[in-house]
């Protein structure tokens, strides 16, 4: 198989392009120059937000392309026209934030979406701009796109900081503000496991929408931070703290607890979604376990600090606020 990857140096891109490689397959990945792409691959650079940037791809044939964007819909747009006539099949990774807000879970692919715009030059609008790139890829692809509605993604390269934020919390060691409940049911799926299917699904010439995370309950709030604790050996304390306590700490949900949700809609939006369609189709998840220890070691490996992307906010709890709170 011959594949091309929009992106590929950093986190999901990167992971499907190193599993491609894994299994053989000839990769090219398309990127702007910031990074080093894995080795192995040949490169082709390109910068999709100006006019003359998809230069380097109007020769070219593939088997198929996997599509990280997340900015404006028109460029998606104009990259899916573009291969349209020389490419097999084209993967977008989207997001399950295409769903009308608030869903009611468990929400397959047949729920209602956001209005979206393959047309549109912004990308304000998260889940807009999402939809508008499902929109232009199917538009140019018709049953041969193949639309990836991930949830919460965790592993290796992680870029956005939630994993990594626990992790090097944790390895500080002493008390630790965990909130609660301990059996708060997590949907997430690790990238390597989104990679896997993706590849799988274009081999099998899959198309159309799927929910692409674990099953609700794959693994819990206790289970994850208590992994944390066992891969870093820290001497850390888990003190469980009533969601009520925290949010009357005045603690942003997901941003400065990554991963907690308190119970109501934004929960359900996020922690909700039904994956029979891609587990019927052969998605298959790795414990909490692994995806903890794996990430750990990669943060290790580059020195403790994990890369940042410039477009998402910093997450995590400062710790003087986390000690207030302790303390009351």
């Amino acid at each position: 198989m011959k594949l091309l990857m929009l992106g590929g140096t950093e986190f999901v891109g990167r992971a499907v392009a190193e599993a491609a490689l894994a299994r053989g397959w000839e990769v090219t990945v398309f990127h702007r120059g910031r990074h080093a792409p894995p080795e192995g691959t040949a490169a082709l650079h390109g910068d999709r937000g100006s006019a003359a940037g998809l230069a380097a791809l109007e020769v070219g044939e593939w088997d198929a392309v996997v599509d990280t964007w997340s900015g404006a819909p028109s460029a998606v747009r104009d990259t899916a026209r573009l291969l349209a006539g020389r490419v097999g099949r084209y993967a977008y990774v989207s997001s399950n934030s295409v769903y009308a807000f608030p869903p009611t879970p468990p929400y397959d692919e047949q729920a209602p979406v956001v209005a979206g715009s393959p047309d549109a030059t912004d990308a304000e609008d998260y889940a807009q701009a999402k939809r508008g790139g499902e929109l232009a890829v199917t538009e140019a692809f018709g049953d041969r796109a193949l639309l990836l509605r991930a949830g919460l993604i965790l592993g290796p390269y992680e870029n956005i900081g939630r994993l990594p934020w626990w992790l090097t919390r944790i390895a500080r060691g002493g008390p630790v503000l965990a909130p609660g409940p301990r059996e708060l049911a997590l949907q997430y799926i690790d990238v390597r496991d989104l990679a896997a299917w993706t590849l799988d699904a274009l081999e099998a010439g899959r198309g159309g929408a799927y929910n692409l995370v674990s099953e609700v309950g794959h693994a819990t709030m206790g289970e994850f931070l208590e992994s944390c604790v066992t891969v870093t050996g820290a001497d850390a304390e888990l003190r469980w703290t009533a969601p009520a306590d925290v949010l009357a700490a005045g603690i942003a949900p997901w941003i400065e607890l990554p991963l907690w949700l308190a119970a109501g809609e934004l929960e359900d939006a996020l922690y909700g979604a039904d994956v029979s369609k891609a587990r019927a189709d052969g998605l298959r998840c790795r414990p909490i376990g692994e995806t903890v220890a794996d990430t750990w070691a990669w943060l290790q490996d580059i020195g403790g600090v994990a890369p940042q992307r410039p477009d998402r906010p910093v997450v995590g709890l400062p710790p003087e606020k986390e000690a207030a709170v302790l303390r009351g």
